[in-house]
């Protein structure tokens, strides 16, 4: 599970901000902290789709005892683990996407944060990198 830590402030129109220590880029806001924390996740993930646009490697959030975090869906998650071993493996969308035999829009809808993606199709892709995708189930917190 990827939880990020983030910090609220109040901005001077009353508004609450959003920062993310880890993620410089990403930032948003809400009118009050129940919706701040609500586009946080939206704020991340496409802050995270720009580090994989750029072919950057996606900072890991640090440890955190303390304070308030946001956590990806699981479908981020493996996607973000999917593009993560395809830069340790050194392909490309292209290479992928030889690999499977699929169009690179495919392979781009696969590496979306905000496309819904088939479980099938991840763990296809991850085999294709000599990986095997798992699930863990545990408690809600």
């Amino acid at each position: 599970m990827l939880q990020y830590p983030i910090r609220l402030s109040e901005d001077t129109n009353s508004t609450i901000l959003v920062d993310f220590p880890d993620v410089p880029e990403a930032h948003t806001f809400g009118s009050d902290r129940e919706e701040a924390l609500h586009r946080a996740v939206a704020a991340l993930e496409t802050a995270l789709m720009g580090y994989m646009e750029s072919w950057l490697a996606v900072p890991p959030p640090s440890r955190t005892k303390r304070g308030i975090v946001v956590t990806l869906p699981a479908s981020s998650e493996a996607k973000l683990s999917l593009y993560s071993s395809m830069r340790a493996a050194g392909l490309d969308s292209s290479s992928l996407a030889k690999r499977l035999h699929k169009r690179l829009p495919e392979i781009a809808r696969l590496l979306d944060l905000r496309h819904t993606s088939r479980l099938e199709e991840l763990e296809t892709a991850f085999q294709a990198l000599g990986k095997r995708l798992s699930v863990q189930i545990s408690d809600a917190a």
